[in-house]
């Protein structure tokens, strides 16, 4: 994708060929800021602090991590708690622990003097393999808004309503949810997006809401409360959101506030799709509502906003009464039966066991 007509990853290693420069995106989309991390600690920093975020992205810079960690220390000991000290960072997204997972695998039966450029070199395939996936998940998706546009009138737009931040800010590249949008521009089939602005980090405000700018698709930014609405007028003709981890039966654990755009949609017969690349399947979790562990994350996101003040600096601002109670699960779980399909590289499943496996029959 494309920042100020300039191609851009959202991670990639720096000049000196092992610190690893990431966009710090708690900083958008009033300033871009780009950062190196040169060590474990700062690895999983960028993690839990969210200078990255979205589960792809999230796997890759744990792999990163993984070799950061490995170039100050290989010993096994090292390895197991650069494995643990990420881990711990973000415990909803399942890609963090499968890149974890992925490495020490690799890593573990080298002589310790090749493992930093073994770790290395697994980060680069994990993320290239993000890209392919992301683009493969993008044809797959164009082809459920070529059939709805056929059904328009003629340069009638496709209205797609998308929740959080599931572009590719959240990827290495292209994104999931944004990877069949990006596509129909691309191929000239009109679309035009309705972005949640998804509080409380407002992630489609200030993340989802900027890449579509900066890639010239036509876009509205609207409060979260409005999905509904805008569906029981006939505005919108398809849901495509992303997943930090789908469990084997097709249920999905997304962004807080998914679950209640689902039940929106089912309510008014509109289409409801998950994108999601095959890393973010859990094929060891059955139930998610019972199984997927929610992350709690402070109530000072919910207490504060960050925005651009009338003096031109980013600050942060209360928005709650001082001395209240805040709560803030940052993710939910919609059901399988309330998913029309997801999208994944290999193509549309039907949000099921059986749908899941006729796409994947290895894993049996």
């Amino acid at each position: 994708m494309k920042v100020d007509g300039r191609p851009m990853r959202t991670i990639w290693l720096d000049a000196d060929g092992w610190g690893v420069d990431v966009i710090d995106q708690r900083w958008l989309p009033h300033e871009f800021r780009i950062v190196t991390l040169r060590t474990l600690a700062e690895a999983a920093t960028a993690i839990r602090d969210m200078w990255v975020r979205g589960a792809p992205l999230i796997g890759v810079t744990a792999a990163y991590g993984v070799a950061l960690a490995m170039r100050e220390n290989p010993s096994d000991a090292h390895l197991d708690q650069a494995w643990a000290t990420l881990h711990e960072t973000r415990p909803t997204a399942i890609n963090l622990r499968w890149a974890l997972d992925a490495a020490r695998a690799r890593l573990r039966p080298l002589p310790p003097a090749a493992r930093a450029a073994a770790a290395y070199a697994q980060a680069a395939e994990i993320a290239e393999e993000d890209v392919d996936i992301n683009r493969a998940i993008g044809r797959n998706g164009l082809a459920i808004i070529r059939a709805i546009a056929a059904r328009k009138a003629p340069g009638e737009p496709v209205n797609i309503l998308t929740h959080c931040n599931a572009g590719w800010l959240a990827t290495v590249d292209y994104g999931t949810a944004t990877a069949p949008i990006y596509l129909a521009g691309e191929e000239g089939v009109p679309v035009h997006v309705f972005v949640d602005e998804t509080r409380p980090r407002n992630q489609g405000a200030s993340l989802t809401a900027w890449e579509l700018l900066h890639n010239r698709t036509p876009s509205t930014l609207i409060v979260d409360n409005a999905g509904g609405h805008l569906m029981q007028h006939g505005r919108i003709d398809m849901v495509i959101v992303g997943t930090d981890r789908t469990t084997a039966r097709g249920d999905v654990c997304n962004k807080i506030g998914t679950y209640l755009k689902a039940l929106a949609a089912r309510d008014n017969g509109v289409p409801f799709y998950v994108a999601l690349p095959s890393p973010t399947i859990d094929w060891t979790v059955n139930d998610g509502v019972k199984e997927i562990p929610i992350e709690e994350r402070s109530a000072e996101e919910v207490d504060f906003v960050q925005g651009l003040g009338a003096d031109g600096k980013v600050s942060r601002v209360r928005v709650s009464p001082e001395g209240g109670r805040a709560a803030n699960p940052a993710f939910d779980v919609t059901p399988a039966r309330l998913v029309t399909g997801l999208i994944t590289e290999r193509g549309v499943a039907e949000a099921s066991a059986d749908g899941l496996r006729a796409l994947f029959p290895e894993r049996g």
